[in-house]
């Protein structure tokens, strides 16, 4: 048996009876082993109820019927396919190279604000703003690289204002988006104007050009994010419960190992969102990301009922 606090506990108990008819009463619940996956750790917990046996494994949460899968081993393979292994059918077409130039973006920037700390004369200050100029391009850049974009009247390419208006017109719809839309497209153009004046200024200050990085750094920081969740599809609340409470899960496909896949899960209801692919995960990472707590075996364990036969019953 592994360490748990009431809580736990508790949380299985209130989730099992949860998914259980009513007047089901659990008579004995333990945390028995662990396992964690790329960081995250699935608890397994035997339950006894009014109703038989019961497996509960977390993150997210479900249980099996100790009948249909009398072997541990056996309910947390199944377990972990249907939540860890991303069927192919299942996954965004997204590429990772998708998500990365903005990841460039903001090394730019933390560039920039390290060449900041040198700049002491105009000269150096109008470097200052065309380094700032730069970013901001770069931004809408790897916004349109990031997706597909329809061709009648796209802007030029390096057409910054054009390009930030279909950007957010694009990412933040909606009239529930209205005064998110203005804010963050009103900050970008003004951004946008003030580097622009710094890059041909002969009258510059230090201040001008701190401002001018801090200003871009802020614009950039908050699209990228406004971008990224978009991408990503991540939902501002849980469409299941509404809770706000929402946190990235990846996962692997076996096929690919080298690719992290990430996905927003609940952690109010246990929804999860569709898993695209975020990153690539070193020879280093591959080799260590499965850790074990607690007791195994090597004996094998057989469904009692083949799974088609159950899922035959379920349609019914």
């Amino acid at each position: 048996m592994l360490k748990y606090t009431d809580e736990e506990r508790q949380a299985v108990i209130d989730y099992y009876l949860g998914q259980s008819p009513e007047g089901t009463e659990v008579k004995f619940a333990q945390k028995v082993y662990a396992e964690s996956v790329i960081g995250h750790t699935h608890a397994v917990w035997d339950v006894h109820a009014s109703d038989g046996r019961w497996w509960v494994i977390t993150n997210p949460t479900n249980l099996y019927s100790q009948d249909q899968f009398p072997n541990m081993d056996l309910a947390i393979t199944f377990h972990m396919g249907l939540c860890l292994r991303i069927p192919r059918n299942d996954i965004k077409q997204t590429d990772v190279e998708s998500v990365r130039p903005f990841t460039d973006v903001l090394q730019s920037i933390a560039d920039c604000e390290a060449a900041l700390g040198q700049a002491n004369d105009a000269g150096a200050f109008r470097a200052i703003g065309v380094r700032c100029r730069e970013n901001l391009l770069a931004f809408v850049h790897a916004a349109q690289d990031a997706c597909e974009w329809p061709e009648q009247d796209r802007p030029q390419r390096s057409n910054f204002k054009a390009w930030v208006d279909w950007i957010f017109d694009t990412f933040l719809g909606g009239a529930d988006n209205r005064e998110r839309r203005r804010l963050i497209k009103t900050t970008m153009k003004e951004a946008w104007d003030y580097v622009n004046w710094l890059t041909h200024s002969q009258s510059g200050k230090w201040m001008d050009a701190e401002l001018a990085t801090s200003a871009v750094s802020h614009a950039i920081g908050i699209a990228t994010s406004i971008c990224v969740r978009h991408l990503r599809g991540v939902p501002d609340q849980c469409p299941a419960c509404d809770s706000h409470r929402l946190f990235p899960e990846e996962g692997m496909n076996p096929e690919h190992p080298e690719v992290i896949f990430e996905r927003p899960v609940c952690s109010e209801c246990g929804w999860a969102g569709e898993p695209v692919p975020v990153g690539e995960r070193t020879e280093e990472e591959m080799a260590q990301f499965i850790t074990r707590e607690g007791e195994t075996s090597n004996e094998c364990g057989i469904m009692q009922t083949p799974l088609m036969e159950i899922i035959g019953r379920q349609g019914k």
